[in-house]
């Protein structure tokens, strides 16, 4: 049998994918990537081969700072290519970091950037754009967070499209009731992808089999859980990375997760079953805890990027929560502690970065209930993905019982396609697997 080749195989997907924007016929093409699969290099890779092609393009990104970080990305790989960054006419419009790079050329219009190779922007902004020569090529990055009532706004500027985008994060984020909409063709709240897909079921689709991001600790869960059509493997082995620590442990229960994290991968912190307030002091007390000793015990991360240790430093950690206000009492309890630099914030805020290890406070922790909110796939699989090296999540006691008693109660909705997989049954794999790496703990 053949060993696995992750390069090889992350080079034959990203080969197949290029040779069918540049040479296919359909109209569109979408790629499924999964969490660190280098969604963002192969955007750039695609916009290079394009313009070197002759082929000027927009490239449509969700979020201001997905844009700006694919004009850096882009600046750096090839200094002389000229882009466009199209902004809106707020006093701050874009990253100050891109005056500092000749080829780009920023404007709020869009006639100022005509003829430049490449034109990236929003897709806020680019719905405003009229009466210009439509563009025979778009790429769509971050496509799944993109609804599709925002895709038809801006349908009409290009002839074919590049879809990249990770099935398994938050669905777009809709003000508004979805369910007036629920079973319809042209539901506006559905993804884009989900939307192009379901008018156009003939379109290539591809899928980036690698994951450079998640260790071999975590792909298999991860994968398994969220992942059960479009299935990925860790780009790096068990023996490629390692979490020590300077400092022996204290004997404490956060001291002896981490040990269990940096051993295994994963780290469950159980607290007693407790029904509580969202904000429960003692869970909050334990993530700013785990994180103080992290600190404190001189992590240190090596990987294939770094052979000799590298410092486990304040920017490499991040906390992450399903509500602001669970996020900002941890900041507060971090801030007691005298910690800062940790990022600390909610799944929807923390999609698509990346750090070296996590501490997750669980979305069901405490609770008497399990709600549509809290079982939502994409939450889950966003707070479990973003570590290189290892993720501790902190619970109390009493999900399994929680899951067991949830009853099926949503209302089933004509043509509507069932989700796979389902909430309950992300959270209870993953429970499952953390079960095995249970640390109790009494504070």
């Amino acid at each position: 049998m053949t060993a696995f080749d992750p390069a090889a195989a992350a080079a034959a997907a990203t080969d197949a994918i290029l040779a069918d924007t540049l040479h296919g016929t359909a109209r569109g093409i979408v790629v499924d990537s999964p969490p660190g699969a280098g969604k963002s290099t192969l955007v750039v890779r695609a916009a290079l081969e394009l313009a070197a092609a002759g082929r000027p393009l927009m490239v449509v990104a969700q979020t201001n700072a997905q844009v700006d970080d694919l004009v850096v990305r882009l600046a750096e790989k090839a200094p002389d290519l000229p882009v466009g960054r199209l902004h809106s006419s707020d006093s701050d419009p874009y990253d100050k970091a891109l005056d500092e790079l000749d080829n780009v050329r920023k404007s709020s219009k869009a006639g100022d950037l005509a003829g430049l190779d490449v034109v990236i922007s929003t897709a806020a902004k680019w719905a405003h754009v009229k009466d210009v020569e439509p563009w025979r090529h778009a790429i769509v990055d971050e496509a799944y967070q993109m609804r599709s009532d925002a895709l038809l706004a801006v349908a009409g500027l290009f002839e074919r499209a590049l879809f990249v985008g990770d099935p398994g994060q938050l669905d777009p984020f809709a003000i508004a009731d979805a369910e007036q909409w629920a079973g319809l063709s042209y539901d506006p709240s559905a993804s884009a992808v989900t939307t192009l897909l379901a008018h156009n079921p003939e379109l290539p689709q591809h899928r980036l089999p690698v994951s450079w991001r998640l260790p071999a600790s975590a792909a298999p869960l991860v994968s398994a859980a969220f992942y059960p059509f479009t299935p990925f493997r860790s780009g790096t082995g068990p023996e490629d990375r390692r979490l020590s620590f300077g400092v022996s442990s204290d004997g404490s229960a956060p001291d002896r997760a981490l040990d269990e994290a940096a051993a295994s991968g994963w780290a469950l912190l159980e607290l007693p079953a407790r029904h509580t307030p969202r904000t429960d002091p003692e869970a909050v007390g334990a993530v700013a805890q785990v994180v103080r000793r992290l600190l404190d015990r001189g992590g240190a991360a090596t990987s294939e990027r770094s052979p000799e240790p590298a410092p486990l430093t304040a920017d490499r950690i991040a906390v992450g929560t399903a509500h602001r206000d669970q996020a900002a009492a941890i900041r507060a309890a971090l801030a007691e502690r005298g910690v800062t630099g940790v990022a600390v914030d909610t799944a929807n805020r923390l999609q698509g970065r990346e750090f070296d290890v996590t501490v997750v406070l669980h979305p069901l922790s405490g609770r008497p209930d399990a709600t549509a909110f809290h079982l939502e796939t994409g939450r889950l699989c966003v707070l479990t993905s973003r570590h290189r090296h290892a993720c501790v999540v902190v619970c109390r006691a009493g999900v399994s019982d929680l899951l067991d008693e949830h009853p099926s109660t949503e209302p089933v909705q004509l043509g509507v396609t069932v989700k796979f997989p389902d909430g309950w049954e992300a959270m209870m794999a993953t429970w499952d697997h953390l079960s095995h790496h249970r640390v109790p703990w009494t504070p």
